[in-house]
């Protein structure tokens, strides 16, 4: 069964009619990549109503469903309402706006909904990723990889945090990758203490921490990985520091398994940092799903009791950041499974030295 013929059939208990005017769901469902368009979902058919700008693709690209050039947009919701004799429509609440959900409203003539059930029909559609799907991570992932091992020959004392950042991304973007996963995270010395913090002109000194988050996106899917080593020798209490994240990480990926709750894992990893005595120090949530976002469900945090489930995929990244001196961040992300996980993630974690 297709993402699409799934939505379709969880519509039995929500709606006659589901709109989704979204860039990723409406990639997702159809294989469509636009900046526009309405995919209007129906128990027994779908419909993409787009544009003339990219009509000519979505005939040769979308999936599973009719596509119609927009001529009046509402007026041709309408007449698929009418023909399908849908009384009741359902709006992705996560991306519709109030101007566009109040406008769907007044002119479509159904009982036009934002009840949250069509929203988490989507997620849940979304959490649980086919082979293919995964595939295509494990692909970015290898680029972002690549990027990496580049990396431990291009940094040295001297480098800027915006050297290294503009230097990873071309890498990546020159091997292969779409885009970007996200605005790449480069920082060195007491910079890496700040979780997300944004490239700057500061250089890199001898004996300093680098931590680079980053990612690649192949065919619409991401990949997430952070890795934090040194330039020169590194103090004592760095090197604590860097093995209490590391022991964190691997136990959490050792307890990895389906049918655990995201808070569950998060303790996992949070209790090992703690009884280290760096519990202030990890202040955010242990991991998050990775798919055609970079966020997405299910998450490994202390406030989400969502439970893991079989082929969903969830980031494993503990960190301790140590204000005005350092931090540690590991990150792989890897698929779940009943009886654990598979990381796909290959790169070096022990503490690499350039």
């Amino acid at each position: 069964m297709t993402h699409l013929e799934r939505l379709m059939s969880s519509l039995t208990d929500i709606c006659d009619c589901g709109i989704i005017n979204d860039t990723v769901n409406r990639r997702y469902f159809t294989g469509m990549k636009s900046s526009d368009g309405t995919l209007v979902v129906f128990k027994d058919a779908a419909y993409l109503i787009i544009d003339f700008r990219y009509i000519e693709k979505a005939r040769q690209t979308a999936k599973g469903c009719e596509v119609i050039l927009q001529d009046r947009l509402y007026h041709q919701i309408n007449e698929l309402i009418k023909k399908h004799d849908a009384k009741t429509a359902c709006v992705n609440t996560e991306f519709c706006t109030v101007e566009q959900f109040n406008t769907m409203k007044c002119a479509l003539k159904a009982q036009v909904s934002s009840d949250n059930a069509f929203t988490k029909a989507i997620r849940n559609i979304r959490m649980v990723k086919t082979q293919d799907e995964i595939d295509l991570m494990i692909q970015a992932q290898r680029i972002a990889e690549k990027g990496f091992e580049h990396m431990l020959d291009f940094v040295k004392v001297g480098k800027t945090e915006r050297e290294i950042q503009l230097e990873l991304d071309y890498y990546m973007l020159n091997n292969g990758a779409e885009e970007l996963s996200f605005d790449t995270i480069a920082l060195s010395g007491s910079n890496t203490s700040l979780p997300h913090g944004v490239p700057s002109d500061k250089a890199v000194k001898q004996g300093e921490f680098v931590l680079l988050d980053f990612g690649a996106v192949v065919g619409g899917y991401h990949s997430d990985m952070t890795r934090t080593f040194c330039v020169g020798e590194p103090s004592e209490k760095m090197r604590k520091v860097y093995d209490i994240v590391l022991s964190a990480q691997l136990a959490a990926l050792d307890a990895v398994k389906a049918g655990m709750s995201g808070k569950e894992l998060d303790g996992v990893a949070r209790d090992i940092i703690a009884d280290a005595g760096f519990g202030s120090n990890f202040g955010h949530s242990l991991g998050h799903g990775v798919g055609m976002e970079i966020h997405e469900m299910p998450y490994a945090s202390p406030s989400k009791d969502n439970i893991l489930l079989e082929n969903s995929i969830v980031t494993v990244e503990p960190g301790i950041y140590i204000e005005g001196e350092f931090g540690v961040r590991i990150e792989d992300f890897v698929v779940v499974k009943n009886d654990g996980c598979e990381n796909m993630t290959k790169a070096e974690k022990k503490l690499i030295i350039v």
